[in-house]
């Protein structure tokens, strides 16, 4: 299996060993983006659904880089610190994906990654 990794400047660095995508086949896996804005490396501040917004910016710098566009995804995990959040940021999420949308899972966790409240993974289709 040949597999091709993705990596923009336009997208937070991984902060641990890990890529911003990988591409296998005629598929981009995302790692789960977090609301950090790339120019800063720093959690944007205000409401989930303003750092909501920014992961998904997060994952269409990544899927452009690989060619493609969140027009393709297939399936998206969210996961959230509070599952209360679920519609602010469903009101964000369609701002970004389109008819048909993909299949979805969301879910409340324990923690995530640096205190976000949000972080965000997709598979997202290359044609």
């Amino acid at each position: 299996m040949t597999k091709q990794i993705i990596e923009t400047p336009k997208a937070p660095a991984a902060i641990g060993p890990y890529s911003q995508g990988v591409v296998t086949g005629d598929l981009l896996f995302t790692s789960g983006a977090l609301p950090i804005d790339p120019a800063t490396g720093k959690m944007v501040e205000g409401s989930v659904a303003d750092r909501a917004h920014q992961v998904f910016k997060n994952l269409t710098a990544v899927a452009e880089e690989a060619g493609t566009s969140l027009d393709n995804a297939v399936k998206t995990t969210v996961y959230l610190a509070d599952i209360a959040d679920f519609a602010a940021v469903n009101e964000v999420y369609g701002e970004y994906f389109n008819k048909p949308f993909p299949a979805r899972s969301a879910f409340q966790v324990a923690a995530l990654p640096l205190g976000s409240d949000i972080e965000v993974e997709c598979i997202i289709n290359l044609k």
